[in-house]
C-alpha cells in the first residue's frame, strides 16, 4: 500500500523525530512511503529516507495536483500546521486524512479547520490519557470513536545503545533532563526539587535550555551544568545520566519520548504521576512515579543509595520496551488496522501487492 507523510523528519521536536521512527516502521513492513516535505526538507534528511527506499516530493503548495498518485492515497500529518492548512485540498483529493496529535489539547487552526471540513478520516491517539482529554473536544467538531486509534509512537530501538551507567556508591551520581526550551516543559521548581536530592555527591545535567527557560528557572546551583538545545547528541547526554528526572511546567505529557529513550539507553526514570507517564512506566518495576516534589527527589535518591535496584530498574524497562512499548509488529499491528479502516489494505503475506484498496485486494485474494 502507498501512504504519504505530510511534513518531514528533522533532528529537532517529538513531531519530526516520531515521523523519522515511524517511516523506517512502515517501510520495514513493505509500505510504499512518499513523502511531501512542508515546504522545504535538509538535504541530510533527505539522503537517509531515500535510502530507506522513500520518494520525497518537493512541491510547493500550490502544485500538490502534479503530485503523482496522490490523489486517493491516504495522507498522514504528525503535528503539522501546513498539513492542517491543505487539509480540505487533501479531501478534494480524495486523500483519507490520518491526523496525529502529538498534544493533551487542541490548536485553534485545528478546531477551525474540522469546523469547516469536518473530522479527519482517522485520529491517532498515543496514550489513554491522551485520547480522554481530546475526544470530548473532538466530538464537537463530528468526530465518532470509530475513528480513532490508539497506537503506541515508533520508536527504533536499534537507533539506541543499551549501557546502563554504572553507578558505585559515594561516586557522583547524575541527574538530569532534556527538553525543548518551551516554558511549559520546564518548572520553576525544577532547581529546588534537585537540591533537595538527599545525596551530596551529586551533579545536575541540563539540556535544551536558553534564556527562557534560565530567567523562568532561575540561576542553576552549582552543581548544575546546563546546555543549549542539541548541544550534544541525544545518546551522548543520555550516556552522562545515571537518572532521568522530567519535571513539567505545565504541559502534560502524552507519550513522552525522552522516557522510550531513556529505557532504551539505559537510563532509569522518576517522573511526575501523572499523564501518559502513568502507562508508560510500572511503579517500582520499571521507574517511579513521584505524586509530589518530595517524592520526586526521595525516589532520585533512592536510586543514588541503591545500585541494585537502579539497575533492576533499568533492565526491567528495557525489557519491556523490547517485548512492548516498541515491539514494531505490535506497533504496525495498529498502523495495519488503521490503515483498513481508511480503506487501504496491506498484506502480510509474501507477492500481494502493497497499493491495493482493501475491496480490490480482498477480491484477488479470493480468486
Amino acid at each position: 500500500m502507498r501512504v504519504f507523510l505530510i511534513g518531514y523528519p528533522g533532528e529537532m521536536g517529538g513531531a519530526n523525530t516520531e515521523a523519522w521512527h515511524t517511516v523506517k516502521l512502515w517501510r520495514s513492513f513493505g509500505v510504499d512511503v512518499h513523502l511531501i516535505p512542508t515546504w522545504s526538507c535538509d538535504e541530510a534528511w533527505r539522503t537517509r529516507v531515500d535510502a530507506l527506499g522513500c520518494t520525497t516530493h518537493a512541491v510547493g503548495p500550490s502544485e500538490l495536483d502534479q503530485v503523482p498518485e496522490l490523489a486517493g492515497s491516504p495522507v498522514v500529518g504528525f503535528c503539522n500546521s501546513q498539513f492542517i492548512a491543505h487539509a480540505s485540498h487533501f479531501r478534494e483529493l480524495g486523500c483519507p486524512l490520518v491526523w496525529v496529535n502529538c498534544m493533551t489539547f487542541m490548536f485553534e487552526h485545528e478546531r477551525e479547520c474540522f469546523r469547516k471540513i469536518g473530522p479527519a478520516d482517522a485520529y491517532v491517539f498515543q496514550s489513554e490519557f491522551q485520547r480522554s482529554e481530546l475526544e470530548p473536544l473532538l466530538a464537537d467538531l463530528g468526530y465518532t470513536p470509530d475513528r480513532g486509534h490508539l497506537i503506541r509512537g515508533a520508536f527504533d530501538l536499534e537507533e539506541f545503545h543499551f549501557a546502563p551507567r554504572p553507578h558505585p556508591r559515594g561516586d557522583v551520581f547524575v541527574v538530569g533532563r532534556m527538553a525543548r526550551p518551551d516554558m511549559d516543559k520546564w518548572s520553576s521548581n525544577t532547581w529546588p526539587i534537585y537540591s533537595a536530592i538527599q545525596y551530596a555527591n551529586k551533579r545536575a545535567l541540563m539540556l535544551g535550555m536558553d534564556d527562557r527557560t534560565h530567567g523562568k528557572l532561575g540561576a542553576p546551583p552549582i552543581f548544575a551544568d546546563c546546555l543549549k538545545p542539541m548541544a550534544i547528541s541525544v545518546q551522548q547526554f543520555l550516556s552522562t545520566l545515571h537518572c532521568l528526572l522530567p519535571v513539567n511546567g505545565g504541559a502534560r505529557e502524552n507519550w513522552p519520548r525522552a522516557g522510550l529513550e531513556a529505557m532504551a539507553a539505559g537510563v532509569p526514570i522518576v517522573a511526575q504521576n501523572d499523564w501518559g507517564w502513568r502507562e508508560m512506566i510500572d511503579h517500582g518495576v520499571t521507574g517511579f512515579l513521584g505524586s509530589n516534589d518530595c517524592e520526586l527527589a526521595h525516589y532520585a535518591a533512592y536510586l543514588a543509595y541503591d545500585e541494585e535496584l537502579r539497575q533492576r530498574i533499568v533492565h526491567a524497562a528495557s525489557e519491556r520496551l523490547v517485548k512492548e512499548l516498541a515491539n514494531p509488529k505490535v506497533i504496525w499491528e495498529s498502523w495495519k488496522q488503521l490503515f483498513r479502516s481508511v480503506g487501504q489494505y496491506a498484506s502480510d503475506v509474501d507477492g500481494i501487492p502493497h497499493a491495493h484498496t482493501y475491496a480490490g485486494t480482498l477480491a484477488e485474494e479470493v480468486a
